[in-house]
């Protein structure tokens, strides 16, 4: 089954509305993107199993995480979709994703001498379902490929989320 241009436009804006969520800290745009629940499997980043969660939840782990940092961008590319019948596709979306604290802020975390970033590159592989006139991930799953950087911020980012460390 071939989609018709506005239902490519519909199911590309869901990667974009999900970059630009989290690099905006708009965590209702980001939200949007999902089922309630969804399914997430982020193991080849995090080395965890999938699982079923909340949107709500899963937004808020999101925000703990990459709100926490200075900036962050995520680039997606190259949708491939393939739809599945008239209320499924999925969308292999290409990635690179930017997560940066500043100089000063590693400084601060007593970090100074340490890397300030990590930049991650892959796909998405999203199953995707029309719900009420909308698409949205139903399956969220991050094939990461190739890593620069330093993988500790990520710590520091979840402390800081976490409320145990602080960035003032």
């Amino acid at each position: 089954m071939t989609p018709d241009s506005a239902t490519i436009t519909k199911i590309i804006d869901v990667s974009n509305r999900y970059a630009a969520g989290i690099d905006r800290r708009d965590w209702a745009m980001y939200g949007e993107c999902f089922t309630d629940p969804c399914e997430f499997d982020f193991s080849s980043f995090s080395g965890r199993p999938a699982s079923s969660l909340s949107r709500e939840a899963w937004v808020e782990n999101v925000k703990k995480t990459n709100g926490s940092f200075d900036a962050t961008q995520h680039q997606m590319s190259n949708q491939m979709i393939t739809m599945l019948d008239d209320h499924r596709a999925t969308c292999i979306t290409e990635l690179r994703a930017q997560h940066w604290f500043t100089p000063d802020t590693m400084a601060r975390l007593g970090h100074a001498d340490s890397v300030n970033f990590c930049e991650l590159g892959g796909h998405y592989t999203n199953d995707l379902v029309l719900d009420a006139g909308t698409w949205r991930i139903a399956v969220c799953r991050l094939t990461v490929r190739w890593q620069t950087g330093s993988m500790a911020i990520f710590d520091l980012a979840r402390a800081i989320g976490a409320g145990t460390l602080s960035k003032d």
